[in-house]
C-alpha cells in the first residue's frame, strides 16, 4: 500500500489560505471529501431545515458564541488581536460591494473580543 505524502502548510499559509475564500459572507467553496472540486461544480441539494432543526442549530450557535467568549478571555493578546486582524480581512475592501451579512459577521468578532475582556479575570 502506497501512502501519498501530504502537504504540510506552515500555520500562517493555512491562515491566510482559509481567509482567501473569506472575501464574501460565507467562503464556501463547492469541494469533495476529499477537497478536490465537485465534477461540473455542480453543488447537491440542501434540503430546507424545519422549525425544529432551526431552533436547534439556534442554541447550537448561543453555546459556541459563549464557549468562544471564555476562551478568548483567557486568551493572549496576540489572540486577541489576530481575532481583530481577521475581522479585518473579512470586512468588505475599498471599492467592493458592503455585503450586509460579512459587514455584521466582522462586527460581531470584535464584539466577542469586547464581551470576552469583561470576564478577563473574573473566570478563575
Amino acid at each position: 500500500m502506497i501512502q501519498k505524502k501530504l502537504d504540510v502548510l506552515e500555520p500562517e499559509q493555512m491562515r491566510l489560505r482559509a481567509l482567501s475564500r473569506w472575501n464574501n459572507e460565507g467562503g464556501a467553496i463547492p469541494r469533495g471529501i476529499e477537497g478536490a472540486s465537485i465534477p461540473g461544480g455542480a453543488l447537491p441539494e440542501v434540503p430546507v431545515l424545519g422549525n425544529a432543526e432551526l431552533v436547534q442549530l439556534r442554541i447550537r450557535v448561543i453555546a459556541l458564541e459563549n464557549v468562544v467568549i471564555a476562551l478568548l478571555a483567557q486568551a493572549p493578546d496576540r489572540q486577541l488581536d489576530l481575532v481583530r486582524e481577521m475581522a479585518g480581512y473579512i470586512s468588505p475592501r475599498p471599492g467592493f460591494t458592503q455585503h450586509p451579512l460579512t459587514v455584521r459577521a466582522a462586527a460581531e468578532m470584535i464584539h466577542l473580543v469586547e464581551r470576552a475582556l469583561h470576564f478577563r479575570g473574573v473566570m478563575v
